[in-house]
């Protein structure tokens, strides 16, 4: 073991020079791999177009919605960056952002010249690019969100695109489970015996389905986004099921084909009977990110979602009655945090991730993170990017790592006014837990 740290001024170099060196597993983003073509999102025009950014336009800017959807991306880009860049200082987390992107591409932030910002995005290309992006970001392995319900991405998975290992899959379940009424028709077009009503026969096509898709992409795990409101049934009576310890997966008990009570329609059974057994069957986490108030305000498209208080005896049943199953949550209301953490404490099947969506600035950022450690130690998945737009990784991460240094840095000055002796081999190991470590452990998977 190397010398222990015990001054102040070396604990921040030592704990800086860690967090940033660290090579980073972003577990959850909307990002593609340049062999998938303009599925994958860059440039100033996609950064400028981000939906954070239209739906803080329309705050200020003298235009009304459907006008500004008639106008070309480049125009939509050119009224945002006067609007929020030039006619206002752009102190918010998402304008900032654009321009943590810039300076780190070396490009001349104080000219304020976007027609020579999209030359020099012009003269990249998409695949030199994304070595760019990873190389300053420091992210080694960029896990996606791949919905096969998605006809422009199906198609790339059927011909077998995936050709960079540095992109992971994980199998989103929003349409199957969201969407019921519009995906059984779908399912039965593509070969499997599906119907409207969930019969066994129905129940068995989807569990094919998701294997074979989740073999097909090679899944880290699967994901689903909720609402506030999504509710699984409260008690074992209602889920058909053993006590918790007894072994047996919600969808053998009560025998084959059972349905129990379904408050929640086609979502809780396909859960209960599908998507649970198959993830147990083949040790994929399932992803729940709860919080999620679709199109309060539809005319603003991707940018009208809001957010809401989810429910955390949900969580927790779900943990408690699928012992076999393993949790990754984040949750979107602040409100929810601190019960999130608690639940945590109580399941190891739980493993708590990133700062999501409304979460993703730095004072909240800084206090959820704050909470997390001094609830549950090490053992998080302090943020990840939720990028859709390449260059968001350089932004989301370098702002995100120096909260986290700041945090870190007060943990452990708190532990050396112990007497605590502290080295930086451990300091590295904490962070790289942090920064990917306890996600591939979790997985019981190692990086390729």
């Amino acid at each position: 073991m190397d010398m222990n740290i015990t001054d102040g001024e070396v604990l921040r170099s030592v704990v800086a020079r860690a967090v940033d060196e660290t090579p980073v597993t972003d577990i959850h983003t909307h990002l593609y791999p340049p062999s998938f073509g303009r599925l994958l999102l860059w440039g100033i025009d996609e950064l400028l177009t981000y939906h954070y950014l239209v739906a803080e336009t329309f705050r200020s800017a003298h235009i009304s919605m459907e006008p500004f959807w008639a106008l070309a991306r480049q125009e939509q880009a050119d009224l945002i960056w006067k609007t929020l860049f030039i006619d206002a200082s752009p102190i918010s987390e998402a304008c900032r952002g654009v321009l943590t992107v810039l300076a780190k591409l070396g490009l001349d932030v104080g000219s304020r010249d976007l027609a020579s910002y999209r030359r020099s995005f012009a003269a990249r290309s998409a695949s030199e690019y994304v070595d760019e992006v990873l190389a300053l970001s420091r992210v080694e392995t960029v896990v996606m969100t791949n919905d096969p319900f998605n006809d422009s991405e199906r198609a790339l998975w059927l011909e077998g695109r995936l050709e960079d290992g540095r992109f992971r899959a994980a199998l989103r379940l929003d349409a199957l489970l969201n969407g019921w009424e519009s995906a059984w028709p779908r399912l039965r077009e593509w070969g499997y015996e599906v119907e409207r009503r969930l019969t066994a026969k129905s129940l068995a096509g989807v569990r094919r389905f998701l294997g074979e898709w989740a073999e097909r992409m090679g899944a880290l795990y699967c994901a689903v986004s909720l609402p506030p409101s999504f509710r699984f049934p409260g008690s074992s009576a209602s889920l058909g099921l053993l006590a918790p310890n007894s072994g047996r997966h919600p969808a053998e008990a009560g025998g084959p084909g059972a349905q129990p009570m379904d408050p929640e329609g086609p979502r809780s059974t396909l859960l209960r009977e599908c998507v649970l057994p198959v993830c147990a069957e083949r040790n994929l986490p399932l992803a729940l990110m709860i919080g999620v108030k679709k199109r309060t305000n539809p005319a603003l498209g991707d940018a009208g979602d809001s957010v809401g208080k989810g429910d955390i005896d949900t969580v927790e049943q779900l943990c408690a009655t699928c012992p076999q199953n393993k949790f990754l949550v984040t949750m979107l209301a602040r409100e929810n945090q601190h019960e999130l953490c608690v639940a945590a404490r109580k399941f190891p099947n739980l493993l708590v991730f990133g700062c999501w969506w409304f979460l993703n600035n730095p004072s909240l950022v800084e206090e959820v993170t704050r909470m997390r450690l001094e609830l549950l130690g090490t053992s998080v998945i302090p943020q990840h990017s939720d990028a859709r737009v390449l260059d968001q990784l350089i932004y989301k991460w370098e702002h995100a790592k120096a909260t986290i240094t700041e945090v870190l840095l007060d943990k452990y000055r708190d532990l050396m006014a112990t007497g605590w002796r502290l080295s930086e081999e451990e300091v590295r190991r904490d962070v790289g837990s942090l920064f990917g470590g306890n996600f591939w452990a979790f997985l019981k998977k190692k990086l390729a």
